[in-house]
């Protein structure tokens, strides 16, 4: 799509680099859609600057005398210590890997915003940083895995609950939500970031399953009867199930059809919570798995599941 980060990358060799005279890395992370590479000519009508993110050393004074125009556009460089930048962007010390509990509060799309982009020069080691937040480790992608399993299985049936009393708007609502959760399972089994709503549908395009099952989710927000959406949901559950047993970091989980309480609801389900949670070796991610799998950040509303976790959610919002 973009050219904007291919923009940069020349601002930074042809301008830039030239008059910065110590050790530095640079590069194109954090905001914008040149970011993600998905600028086009819509994003030229604001805040579409020729820029690069400069890291110098601690103690180092420096501003680059650089033209405030670039090609016509507006240009300018952000200076910034490696460290410094990622405490501000993420709250995290850059000179140790994440832990466990970091790594649950870390926004998903900021994650994407620091390992997008691309590196231009690297004295300093800014890729190393970047590789450090490449992806989950192992245990917390398990369980976040696990989590996201758990916001689809409790709903699925109610597509079909709330069609039944003549309610097809909140069916829908509930189709969709279950559509789009079903595709974030697809962005974690593919270990890839999902970025925030503008580019969550596009995103998913580019994954390897996005052309076999984006259709099916299509079909999903097309069904006007909750007979139709059940349908539909079932088969994007199947194929993203099939696609999690063909990962195999479980054991094969075995797909049925569920009647629950003998309703005439027919939804598909598979015990992935199950599998995943014995994979799961890290003593602190199995600590926090064993409570209700509550997920990331993102999903930060469940934790009011439990009630006494409630607390620990208004002393953050109490907190000074």
């Amino acid at each position: 799509m973009g050219s904007g980060l291919e923009l940069c990358r020349r601002f930074y060799s042809e301008v830039v680099r030239p008059v910065v005279g110590v050790p530095h890395s640079a590069g194109l992370l954090g905001r914008g859609s040149e970011v993600l590479r998905y600028d086009d000519a819509m994003s030229t009508d604001h805040n579409c600057e020729a820029r690069v993110v400069l890291f110098v050393d601690d103690g180092v004074e420096f501003a680059p005398d650089v033209p405030a125009q670039f090609e016509g556009r507006a240009a300018f460089v952000e200076v910034h210590t490696i460290r410094g930048y990622f405490q501000q962007q993420l709250g995290w010390d850059a000179v140790r890997r994440p832990t466990v509990s970091e790594w649950f509060t870390f926004p998903e799309h900021v994650l994407l915003m620091m390992t997008a982009g691309a590196v231009f020069h690297d004295d300093l080691g800014l890729q190393d940083v970047r590789d450090r937040l490449a992806y989950y480790p192992d245990d917390v992608w398990r369980y976040l895995m696990i989590a996201a399993w758990w916001r689809v299985h409790p709903e699925m049936n109610l597509v079909g609950r709330s069609g039944y009393v003549g309610d097809e708007l909140g069916s829908a609502l509930l189709g969709s939500q279950l559509a789009q959760d079903l595709m974030r399972l697809c962005f974690l089994m593919e270990r890839r970031y999902a970025p925030y709503s503008k580019w969550f549908g596009t995103a998913f395009g580019g994954l390897s399953c996005g052309p076999s099952i984006g259709p099916l989710c299509r079909e999903v927000l097309r069904s006007e009867t909750w007979q139709e959406r059940e349908k539909a949901l079932s088969a994007v559950y199947r194929a993203v199930g099939e696609l999690h047993n063909r990962l195999a970091i479980t054991a094969p989980v075995e797909l049925g059809v569920e009647r629950m309480w003998g309703r005439p609801f027919e939804v598909v389900w598979g015990d992935f919570p199950g599998a995943l949670s014995a994979a799961i070796q890290d003593p602190e991610v199995r600590r926090i798995a064993d409570r209700w799998p509550v997920g990331g950040i993102e999903q930060v509303r469940d934790v009011l599941h439990r009630t006494g976790d409630r607390r620990q959610l208004l002393g953050l919002l109490d907190s000074r």
